[in-house]
């Protein structure tokens, strides 16, 4: 399964508005890649967006599952580093509540509970409370996930200055995906820990993430 997930599976974070369904011809996806998962803003100050799902038959993209909404960051989207050439000077910044505009893979799917929903075809991590994602702009581990391990003090504090807790109190990240953005070797300062996960409430804006119902993100999961 993991040969397929990587082969064929890819994620599409646009600011164009108005973007049709012949744009993804366009991009000119590889055509090893049979699946897309387009999210569409009005504008680079939007907050929310739409997301749609496309799979590819032969030379030509169907629309798959109903069209939903998705909340984005808090200060709309600037581009990020992702397969794409960005052809703009307003790039995504740690910190900066950006969602990242780009083209990106997908890592794996993360949560609290021990394994992935039902017909999950990425591999799945479950979250402990010893698990971050480093956002520390002057550690070696940014934009990694993190376990400090298990014969050690579980005080993060003590490795990193700044970091996202994987365990979280609330339900932000029961379910959720790693999005391949600043990968491969990490740029440190041009952003960190970015995935689709659940909002806290529709159309609650987010940190730089992609927020949506967890109805919604099992439903794209599988």
């Amino acid at each position: 399964m993991r040969f397929f997930y990587l082969l064929f599976t890819l994620l599409c974070l646009f600011s164009l508005a108005g973007m049709a369904q012949t744009g993804l011809d366009e991009l000119s996806i590889p055509e090893s890649h049979r699946q897309v998962v387009l999210v569409t803003a009005s504008g680079w100050d939007s907050k929310v967006a739409t997301l749609q799902c496309y799979s590819r038959t032969d030379a030509n993209w169907t629309k798959h599952g109903e069209r939903i909404e998705v909340s984005l960051g808090k200060n709309g989207l600037a581009w990020g580093r992702g397969l794409h050439a960005n052809t703009t000077s307003a790039e995504k910044k740690e910190g900066d509540g950006k969602a990242p505009a780009g083209i990106f893979p997908f890592d794996f799917i993360f949560g609290y509970e021990k394994a992935a929903p039902t017909g999950a075809f990425f591999p799945y991590r479950q979250s402990t409370a010893r698990d971050y994602f480093v956002d520390a702009t002057d550690s070696e581990d940014y934009n990694r996930w993190v376990s400090v391990p298990a014969d050690q003090p579980n005080e993060p504090r003590k490795y990193w200055s700044s970091f996202e807790r994987m365990k979280r109190a609330d339900h932000l990240y029961e379910l959720g995906i790693v999005v391949k953005h600043n990968y491969n070797p990490p740029v440190k300062g041009k952003g960190s820990a970015i995935f689709l996960h659940i909002w806290r409430s529709p159309g609650s804006p987010t940190l730089g993430c992609t927020a949506m119902s967890k109805e919604n993100l099992k439903e794209l999961l599988t």
